[in-house]
């Protein structure tokens, strides 16, 4: 794939909708994710930049004032819920809240997007 290509996809989100300390912290992490997982496709859909793997979601991420939301879908958070609690996240039903100024677990977002890769690598739906 072009180099850089992946990361266009969510540019105009980094540079319109978040701040500048916002920036720094996902945009990192957007790197990082793209440069574990190759193959992923990026979009933005819902105002929301998601990463998809053969047309099917994978992670989603939005902003707010106070924090950022991962969201992974329900059956994955359940998976994963004592591990995001132990990284001092709080969570719902369907997404977990990193503040703005708090640590972001790289290793469990890279285990929960490794999972739903391979959970869903027959899936042929957008959702679970």
């Amino acid at each position: 794939r072009k180099e850089g290509y992946e990361m266009d996809q969510f540019q105009e989100y980094l540079t319109k909708e978040l701040s500048e300390a916002q920036r720094k912290v996902l945009e990192p992490l957007f790197e990082h994710i793209l440069t574990e997982f190759p193959d992923l496709q990026t979009r933005i859909a819902w105002n929301q930049p998601m990463f998809t793997d053969h047309g099917t979601f994978i992670l989603g991420i939005s902003s707010s004032k106070k924090h950022f939301s991962v969201s992974p879908e329900v059956k994955t958070m359940a998976l994963f819920n004592t591990r995001i609690e132990a990284s001092g996240y709080s969570q719902t039903k369907n997404i977990f809240r990193i503040l703005w100024d708090q640590p972001v677990d790289e290793k469990l977002i890279f285990d929960i997007i490794r999972f739903n890769m391979k959970d869903k690598a027959d899936c042929q739906t957008f959702w679970r």
